[in-house]
């Protein structure tokens, strides 16, 4: 067991944590009305803040949106830390996953996809904590628009590799449970996005619920991870590297040479095809000719 076990847990933990915190401090100062409440006006009067109160007239700019949430000072200080400290444990957790799927001779264009998938969803989420709706709308829609979709597609990966790499019975549990994880972010998602384009309040409303659905629920798929990085090594990250560099030199190479690349990073695993596969590995055309 290593101390990578850690990694996943705290992502989420910290990000669930600290959006619910930035929910509360939005919420107190009036930025944002309760996700309990389902009653908007068209209008309302200006009301000052009452230490402890939530806002008691709401409209369709008070819906708490996880973005309308960390729209305004001080609660937007911590949103964009979160979305920056958030997204770069996302990228350390994309890449640990990567590598460990090579480690276990599984590498192919669903682990790159993940990892492609993962890294981009944290750039989404820079650029979600960073650009307020409020104030670069724009910016924040593409970020909105890169992050979430790509996260769907990160988990949906991420359980195929599951499935793939089990061996126990324990081990497809685990991918049991990731499908249903991804399952509900990706119909807590559709739902987001139907409900958002309507301008009914009640909609808008069901909409930002489902899109604090659909976060938590990616949030708690990553922290899953910790099920599986108790096997994490230095090798194992020496073997993703590796691999990142043989996939960058575009020079395709041959199982001999991949295997005594990565030897020595993956203490020696053995291909799918075991004794067999080394013998064919050390018949060079010398020992051929001698026979």
């Amino acid at each position: 067991m290593t101390a990578w076990i850690v990694l996943p847990v705290s992502l989420a933990a910290f990000s669930i944590t600290g959006i619910w915190i930035v929910y509360a401090m939005a919420m107190m100062n009036h930025h944002v009305c309760p996700v309990e409440n389902w009653s908007y006006n068209v209008t309302c009067t200006e009301e000052l803040p009452r230490p402890g109160l939530s806002k008691s007239c709401c409209t369709i700019q008070d819906i708490p949106l996880i973005s309308k949430c960390g729209s305004y000072p001080p609660e937007s200080c911590l949103f964009s830390l979160i979305g920056n400290v958030g997204a770069f444990m996302v990228v350390m957790v994309c890449f640990l996953r990567y590598a460990q799927v090579i480690e276990h001779s599984h590498h192919g264009w669903v682990n790159t996809s993940a990892l492609v998938s993962g890294c981009t969803n944290a750039v989404g989420l820079v650029m979600v904590g960073n650009f307020q709706v409020d104030h670069a709308k724009s910016l924040h829609y593409v970020g909105a628009g890169v992050a979430f979709p790509a996260g769907l597609m990160f988990v949906c990966l991420q359980c195929v590799l599951t499935y793939r790499l089990a061996v126990t019975a324990l081990d497809y549990w685990m991918a049991h449970v990731r499908v249903a994880l991804s399952v509900g972010a990706m119909i807590s998602l559709v739902l987001s996005g139907i409900f958002f384009i309507h301008e009914s309040f009640i909609l808008q409303h069901a909409a930002a619920i489902c899109e604090w659905v659909f976060t938590v629920d990616i949030l708690v798929f990553y922290g899953t991870f910790t099920y599986d990085f108790g096997t994490v090594t230095t090798e194992t990250m020496m073997a993703g590297l590796q691999q990142s560099r043989h996939d960058d030199s575009g020079v395709m190479i041959g199982p001999r040479s991949h295997g005594s690349a990565l030897g020595g990073a993956t203490k020696g695993l053995k291909s799918p095809g075991g004794s067999s596969t080394s013998t064919h590995l050390n018949c060079t055309p010398e020992s051929t000719a001698m026979l």
